[in-house]
C-alpha cells in the first residue's frame, strides 16, 4: 500500500495544481503560503516524486504531478459529495452558492423564501464573488450565478436572464440639478462611477449605444467617486450623490416604489448575460437540480416582466 498524506495535504496539492500557485492556493484553502509550500513538500517526499516544477514567477505542474492532482481533486469531490448524500437520507442539505454581490443583494436574497419554502430540506449558503471560475472548482462549491458571454469551456452552464442598462438617479438630486433632456445633458451631472473589472456594462457602453461622441462623456468620467461594483454605486444614487449606471435586475422593485427614477427612454440590452455554472459532476445533484429549475423559472418571471415594460416604453415614445 501506497503510504497516504493527510487530507489537508491533497486539499493543498489540488487547489495549488488549480491555481498554479502556492499563494493563491493558501487564500482559498485559508492557510499560510508556507502552510501549503510544507503540504507539497511532504507529499513529494512521501511519494519520492517531484509534483511542481518552482521556476522564478511560475509554477508549473509536473507530469506526475498533474496526474496525481486530478485524482486528488476527484477524491476530494467524491468524498464531499458522498457525506452529503448520506446526510441527506436523515437530514438537511447544504446547497453552497457564489453570486455576484449586486445580484444577490437586489434580486436574490429577496426571492429566496420562496425556494426554502418549496425545499425545506435544503439550506442554501449564500457567498459573494467576482465572476470567479475558480470558485466553481472548489470542492465545496456547487454553483456559481455570474455575468458571462454564456461560453464556458469545460463547465455545464444555463443562461438566466439578460436584463437592460440605464441611467438612474434619486428624485432630490433632479430637483437639484435638473431633468437631462438629452444624453449629452447627463454629463453635466455626477456619473457615479465603477473601477471593478467586472464584465458589468459601463458609461462606455451605453454613452456609445446612445450615440454620445466619446469626447464629450470621456472628460465626465475621468473625476468622481469610485465604487468597486454596481450595487455600492446604486446605493450613492439612493443617498442622492450622483446618477448610477444600472441593471433590471438591480433597481426593478426601486423603479416602481419611486426610490429611483430611470433616465431617458432608451432601450440598451446587457451585452452580458446571467449564467449559473456548475461542474460536470455537480450538475445532477438533486439539490443542484432543485435549485437550478427554481431559478430558472424566477429568472423567467423577471425577464418577462423587463422585456414587456421596455416594449410598452417604446411604444408609447413611438405613439407619441
Amino acid at each position: 500500500m501506497v503510504h497516504m498524506p493527510p487530507i489537508a495535504a491533497l486539499r493543498a496539492l489540488a487547489a495549488a495544481a488549480r491555481h498554479l500557485s502556492f499563494t493563491k492556493a493558501a487564500e482559498e484553502l485559508n492557510v499560510t503560503q508556507s502552510a501549503v509550500s510544507h503540504q507539497i513538500r511532504h507529499i513529494e517526499e512521501l511519494w519520492d516524486l517531484q509534483l511542481f516544477e518552482r521556476k522564478t514567477r511560475r509554477l508549473d505542474l509536473t507530469p506526475a504531478g498533474e496526474k496525481l492532482a486530478k485524482i486528488a481533486d476527484d477524491f476530494l469531490t467524491t468524498l464531499n459529495d458522498t457525506v452529503q448524500e448520506l446526510k441527506d437520507e436523515h437530514g438537511h442539505t447544504a446547497l453552497r452558492i457564489e453570486v455576484i454581490p449586486s445580484l444577490a443583494v437586489k434580486w436574490m436574497v429577496p426571492r429566496l423564501q420562496h425556494f426554502q419554502a418549496a425545499h425545506p430540506d435544503i439550506d442554501v449558503w449564500l457567498s459573494t464573488g467576482q465572476n470567479n471560475l475558480q470558485s466553481i472548482q472548489r470542492s465545496d462549491m456547487d454553483a456559481v450565478i455570474m455575468l458571462g458571454d454564456g461560453h464556458y469551456p469545460g463547465f455545464k452552464s444555463w443562461r438566466l436572464m439578460r436584463d437592460y442598462v440605464f441611467p438612474v438617479a434619486r428624485p432630490r438630486l433632479l430637483d437639484t440639478h435638473g431633468m437631462p433632456k438629452t444624453p449629452e445633458e447627463l454629463c453635466k451631472l455626477p456619473l457615479l462611477l465603477r473601477y471593478s473589472g467586472i464584465l458589468s456594462p459601463g458609461w462606455e457602453y451605453w454613452f456609445d449605444f446612445v450615440g454620445v461622441p466619446a469626447e464629450i462623456y470621456e472628460p465626465a468620467l475621468r473625476d468622481g467617486t469610485r465604487f468597486p461594483d454596481t450595487n455600492m454605486a446604486i446605493q450613492a444614487a439612493f443617498e442622492g450623490q450622483g446618477v448610477a449606471l444600472a441593471r433590471s435586475a438591480h433597481v426593478w422593485d426601486d423603479l416602481e416604489t419611486g426610490r429611483l427614477v430611470r433616465l431617458f427612454d432608451v432601450h440598451c440590452p446587457s451585452d452580458v448575460s446571467v449564467d449559473l455554472v456548475c461542474r460536470p459532476d455537480r450538475a445532477d445533484r438533486p439539490a443542484v437540480v432543485a435549485f437550478r429549475e427554481w431559478l430558472m423559472a424566477e429568472a423567467a418571471k423577471s425577464q418577462a416582466e423587463w422585456d414587456a415594460a421596455d416594449k410598452d416604453e417604446a411604444k408609447a415614445k413611438t405613439d407619441a
